[in-house]
């Protein structure tokens, strides 16, 4: 690794054997600090009746969290020379996360978003000064124009988000306006040159924190069902919600890793709908985990819901993911009507699954191991490389 700061030249988008670096890794578990933050106050919320205002939170806080991930996967994509500047950079970045971590709980209870705008602040400058550094090092016009334009626009967004939570205190309707401002800098900056992510590389780093958010959502079941037995509950109430839980988190990686999908993004046009959809992929995959959470303290007498409420907490999420997996992956490599079909139904069938009663979680888990039953069994007929 070199000591000194050298070029940020661009990496090309064919280059061989790309894969993620442990400082990539090590950026996505500090993410899933603040993941599991946004999860665990989403529990109280939903637990305590207060749904509608805990998912606009949940959302509020998620996309934040998401979009600060997203920014950093992209632009390392294109531009990570491991040097001792870049990881010097990217460590303050992680310390921007923990941070805003640190803040979730006060914005999600109180509207008190001052220590997440400071996380932000933080690694939003470092963001800045990366694409500055690669807008220096570039030869190309276009690539030092669209770099430069990625540093301006997320400069102003900032300032933007500074003025809208801090100064003003806008609310949701702020909120939203400040987001589709951020996603519109990405399709801005690239109209003159597009950046040369390399799409095996982005198709690995997505899925690490799939897999990362999936864990973190078998972490917080599993911790409810433990406090809920140290309380001295009888594991037949608990044991349908974790076994159909555990049902749902594993048909959920299954789908999701069922197709090469870094073969369609090497061929898309663009990349944008296809990462930006994956705000829905990871935010249903942690609020999977929290429904268990809040299903877990329903079954023991610990929420203020009803038991449908406290199933839909599991249901809707799982059907917003496997709904969001075939409209981003799946249906790509879909051949026949009948695979087509498979992810939509099964989305149906979990939501049903909710008039179900104290089964209901049991039962969407016995319907997404079904799916990928079927899956595989369509795909090993009509068409092999495709499994779920």
């Amino acid at each position: 690794m070199p000591l000194t700061p050298r070029l940020m030249t661009a990496r090309s988008r064919d280059e061989a054997h790309r894969a993620s670096t442990p400082l990539e890794l090590f950026f996505d578990l500090c993410f899933v600090v603040a993941v599991a933050q946004a999860g665990g106050r989403l529990v109280h919320a939903l637990a305590a009746g207060h749904t509608a205002d805990g998912i606009v939170h949940y959302l509020m806080i998620f996309f934040g969290i998401w979009w600060a991930w997203m920014n950093f996967t992209w632009f390392a994509s294109a531009y990570d020379i491991d040097d001792t500047l870049y990881r010097v950079v990217t460590l303050v970045q992680i310390a921007g996360v923990l941070v805003l971590a640190a803040g979730v709980p006060r914005a999600f209870d109180d509207a008190d978003y001052r220590l997440v705008v400071s996380g932000y602040l933080v690694m939003r400058l470092a963001l800045c000064s990366q694409w500055l550094r690669a807008a220096l090092s570039e030869t190309d016009a276009g690539a030092r124009r669209t770099a430069m334009r990625y540093a301006g626009g997320v400069a102003l967004c900032q300032a933007g988000w500074v003025v809208t939570l801090l100064v003003v205190h806008a609310g949701p309707a702020g909120f939203a306006a400040m987001a589709v401002a951020e996603m519109l800098v990405p399709w801005w900056a690239e109209r003159t040159s597009k950046s040369p992510w390399h799409p095996g590389h982005i198709a690995e780093r997505y899925g690490l924190f799939t897999l990362i958010v999936l864990g973190e959502t078998v972490a917080a079941a599993t911790v409810a069902v433990q406090e809920a037995m140290d309380e001295h509950h009888s594991l037949g109430e608990l044991l349908p919600i974790a076994g159909g839980g555990l049902l749902i988190v594993f048909a959920a990686w299954w789908i999701y890793f069922a197709v090469p999908i870094h073969e369609y993004l090497a061929n898309a046009r663009s990349g944008f709908l296809w990462g930006y959809g994956h705000f829905l992929v990871f935010g249903s995959a942690a609020a999977i985990g929290a429904g268990m959470e809040v299903a877990v303290e329903q079954a023991v007498g610990k929420a203020e819901i009803s038991v449908r409420a406290a199933s839909a907490a599991v249901t809707i999420p799982a059907a917003v993911f496997l709904l969001t997996v075939w409209l981003l992956h799946s249906r790509h490599f879909k051949r026949t009507a009948a695979q087509q079909l498979t992810l939509p139904l099964c989305a149906l069938g979990v939501l049903a699954a909710t008039l179900a009663g104290g089964s209901a979680v049991l039962v969407a888990g016995l319907a997404t191991a079904l799916t990928v039953a079927v899956g595989v069994t369509l795909a090993s007929r009509d068409a092999p490389e495709s499994a779920v």
